[in-house]
């Protein structure tokens, strides 16, 4: 197989993990979008994160962060709370509410992810994590050049 079919072959495998929906949540989260999602994950994850750090870590800008934590916050999935070190800084939870569709989220795509697993045996599941870890591992070292 040449390299640019192997590109191909894995475009082609990124896009029926795609259409397998690992990135929405099940109940369809009315008016909650994808990147939403991440944006609730990283909360859920980094609780008290500020706004910076949420948009370094997930390689967005400020503003467009500003845009759907204002839209998280509007839902009522999170909440800002001043920086006690920095009043003009804001600090993002997750609600009690947030907190029951991340867990939601995360549930459902745990579901979707073990299914995927199973086809194969627990060793070429050890074997295909650790090649896809090795891949992007090299991959995000050769972003930072």
């Amino acid at each position: 197989m040449t390299s640019d079919a192997r590109v191909d072959r894995l475009l082609d495998l990124f896009d029926r993990l795609r259409r397998m929906g690992l990135d929405r949540h099940p109940l369809g989260a009315e008016g909650i979008s994808p990147p939403q999602l991440a944006l609730l994950d990283w909360v859920a994850r980094s609780p008290g994160a500020r706004l910076r750090e949420i948009a370094s870590g997930l390689g967005l800008t400020p503003p467009t962060v500003s845009v759907g934590m204002r839209r998280l916050e509007k839902a009522g999935l999170v909440a800002r709370q001043p920086d006690p070190q920095d009043r003009r800084a804001v600090r993002f939870f997750l609600t009690p509410q947030g907190e029951v569709l991340h867990r939601e989220a995360r549930t459902f795509r745990r579901r979707k992810v073990a299914r995927l697993l199973e086809g194969l045996t627990p060793q070429e599941q050890d074997t295909l994590l650790d090649l896809l870890d090795r891949a992007i591992g090299a991959a995000e070292r050769a972003q930072g050049r």
